[in-house]
């Protein structure tokens, strides 16, 4: 390995999921030179859509068509989770910086913005999200006018099918219809292990021209068409505009099973935008060692296979998630931090993380372990005091939250986000 580079900088963020892309972005626009490190992450895994407040209370699963009111609601009922260490202008405020990058960076979305929407997945079922992909839009409005429509699959592509969601629908959506037609120029394809092939390559004109014959003999009353979310990688709204052009009907993304095109789109543009914002970015490095440096700066010892640096920070935002990003690790006594050995909020007994039921509707305690923070969004140490003055957490890994059942991971983790940066800002003035 070679010889450690140094290098300062304002704000170091610890994660590359959406909670350290926002964290990233936040503090680029105020002009902090922020570094950024860690490994892919769950933004891969994502469908895009960008949730906010959907299910309170979780065990009877309470479906909130105004997630601003279900905010309300949940902040009642349990003090410490972590919106509420938040005001809602400062929830819009962060939401509304987020979209509007995103737009900027050629990836628009669409939202009532008082009220959630409802869409289908590909297992069929209905859900309900703040943000969706424009490309994903028109099937918004489609389910909620119950209009005849198309749903198309692509043989090959296993995890998406036209039947199961047009069966599974049947009782609310009776105008729904599949169809199955071979991807343009694959017929030879026996299965597609990812979407992003089919998405690269829609991203020539000949094959949409392909694909557009193929589902006409389909179309027949259909007033709009579904399809897997493949439409193009980098240009999908000019993608799904030439097929609407073509086929003369709405067209609209459906999203996918992991790993997702939405996904990939939206890390591939926070990682090309932050990029241009001038956020060193350190993709495929772990951080190997913390220590204080001199004064308050904290020094990060980070590497990867070839090389390591140390980065010298006035602050750091550890957002690096639960036990899928290594933010946190289950041994066969506790749930352990992985990078500070801060103490996690827990279970006092690791029979106590898991309820009986595998499926009981309350989910299990150790879905809601993670970081005591202050209001300043600092973790808190064994005494309860702050661990380190300049040292914030973002995202899944804060406790007090179930955001998977909660349905609202993106929400929180744009929101949290923001308040460390801003809390970073207001404690080394």
């Amino acid at each position: 390995m070679s010889k450690s580079e140094s290098i300062k900088s304002d704000l170091a963020v610890i994660g590359r999921g959406m909670a350290g892309m926002a964290s990233a972005l936040f503090a680029a626009n105020r002009g902090l030179s922020t570094v950024q490190v860690g490994f892919t992450g769950g933004l891969i895994f994502a469908s895009g859509l960008l949730d906010l407040m959907g299910i309170h209370p979780i065990h009877e699963k309470r479906s909130w068509q105004d997630p601003w009111a279900g905010i309300d609601a949940l902040i009642r009922d349990i003090p410490n989770h972590p919106y509420a260490r938040l005001r809602k202008e400062e929830i819009r405020t962060a939401l509304e910086e987020i979209l509007s990058f995103l737009r900027e960076a050629g990836l628009p979305y669409c939202r009532e913005k008082e009220l959630n929407s409802e869409m289908i997945t590909p297992l069929g079922t209905v859900k309900q999200t703040y943000c969706v992909p424009k490309s994903m839009w028109n099937g918004v409005k489609a389910f909620k006018e119950k209009s005849p429509c198309l749903i198309v699959d692509f043989r090959g592509l296993n995890d998406f099918s036209a039947c199961q969601i047009v069966a599974t629908l049947k009782d609310r959506w009776p105008a729904l219809r599949p169809a199955r037609i071979s991807f343009p120029g694959n017929d030879h394809v026996k299965e597609f292990y990812t979407g992003e092939i089919l998405a690269q390559s829609l991203e020539l004109s000949k094959n949409r021209e392909k694909l557009v014959k193929a589902v006409q003999p389909h179309l027949k009353d259909a007033q709009a068409v579904g399809m897997p979310a493949v439409l193009g990688m980098n240009r999908s709204q000019d993608i799904v505009a030439d097929l609407e052009k073509q086929l003369g009907v709405p067209v609209f993304e459906i999203p996918t099973l992991p790993v997702s095109v939405p996904g990939l789109r939206l890390n591939d543009v926070f990682s090309r935008q932050l990029a241009v914002k001038g956020v060193h970015q350190f993709s495929q490095n772990r951080v190997l060692q913390v220590s204080q440096g001199s004064g308050e700066d904290l020094m990060l010892r980070i590497g990867s296979d070839t090389k390591e640096y140390t980065i010298r920070t006035k602050g750091i935002i550890l957002a690096s998630g639960r036990f899928w990003g290594r933010g946190l690790y289950a041994d066969r006594k506790q749930i352990r931090e992985t990078i500070f050995d801060l103490p996690v909020h827990q279970p006092k007994s690791r029979k106590e993380w898991h309820r009986t039921d595998f499926l009981d509707a309350r989910g299990h305690p150790a879905n809601s372990a993670g970081l005591e923070i202050d209001d300043a969004f600092r973790p808190l140490n064994k005494s309860g005091r702050p661990a380190f003055h300049s040292l914030f957490a973002a995202g899944s890994i804060l406790a007090h939250q179930d955001w998977m059942r909660m349905k609202c991971g993106s929400g929180l983790a744009i929101a949290t986000a923001y308040g460390a940066v801003e809390s970073f800002i207001r404690c080394t003035a």
